[in-house]
């Protein structure tokens, strides 16, 4: 298991050496995001010491340092006489032991977010194959802090006013939010920002409840919600299966379980009932 200290996204970062150690073949890996002075290493998996813990790369030192300014990934297969980098960091990356040492930055829109590192302590494969996996995960943790910058845009947009002062202009764009958001937390693999964004998407819900809601005793599966936000925004079924990578007839069943569950007789119904309830905003 990785050793891991509080940061900000550092669960993503975790989550992400862990990666590293279990589909390449470096035996070490760490990493962190990027924030004004400096990458934060808050993540190590494999290591025999606790040099690298809690490193603070500064953009343009070092081999990480590089990858950031750069933009690119940058490798070592021998750290100790690497003349293309400055060695800053020597007492802790050959405090580890660590001879070849692949850093790779994790682009966010061409902008350097956090940086992942690979190590050995012998010289070890600088080929695509030991590479890919390296590659894939970084933009793994790139394509999860896309979707949390678009979750955090979201979040300063919601109103903090009391749910009676929201307009019906703002209500349909709450609607809107919610449908879509719905749509990202589909693509989500982290645990930990899929409960985030659960919790938005019970805020923004709220947001429209009756003082007295209905009180409904049937539980809508993810899928049957996600149509039915869908269909509340006038959607087709086409254009439902469409954002949500569903097949037509696929959405169909959804919107029908749906409705049964909610006594309704026509999809607007249905929306109308989910929304007394509380189930949509």
């Amino acid at each position: 298991m990785p050793t891991v200290t509080a940061a900000p996204d550092a669960d993503l970062i975790a989550q992400a050496v862990g990666r590293l150690t279990a589909r390449t073949r470096y035996p070490v890996a760490f990493g962190g995001m990027l924030r004004d002075d400096g990458v934060h290493v808050t993540a190590v998996s494999g290591a025999r010491t606790h040099n690298l813990d809690a490193l603070v790369v500064q953009p343009g030192r070092g081999l990480g340092g590089r990858a950031v300014i750069e933009t690119r990934p940058r490798l070592t297969l021998d750290y100790r006489t690497a003349k293309g980098i400055t060695h800053d960091y020597d007492r802790m990356v050959l405090g580890e032991g660590i001879a070849t040492l692949f850093a790779v930055p994790v682009l966010v829109e061409g902008a350097p977010r956090a940086v992942l590192y690979c190590g050995s302590w012998g010289q070890a494969p600088a080929d695509r194959v030991a590479a890919g996996p390296a590659f894939a995960i970084a933009d793994e943790v790139a394509t999860e802090l896309r979707i949390r910058d678009e979750v955090d845009r979201r979040l300063a947009r919601i109103p903090h006013s009391d749910r009676t002062t929201v307009s019906a202009a703002t209500q349909e764009e709450l609607r809107e939010a919610y449908a879509q958001l719905r749509q990202i937390s589909a693509s989500v693999k982290d645990p930990a920002l899929r409960m985030r964004l659960a919790e938005v998407e019970h805020r923004l819900a709220a947001l429209s409840v009756d003082d007295a809601p209905i009180e409904l005793d049937i539980a809508l599966s993810r899928r049957e919600i996600d149509v039915l936000a869908c269909a509340a925004l006038g959607s087709t079924n086409a254009q439902i299966g469409s954002a949500l990578g569903l097949k037509e007839a696929t959405v169909k069943s959804y919107l029908s379980a749906a409705m049964a569950k909610l006594d309704a007789s026509t999809r607007l119904s249905a929306v109308a009932r989910a929304r007394r309830a509380g189930i949509l905003p």
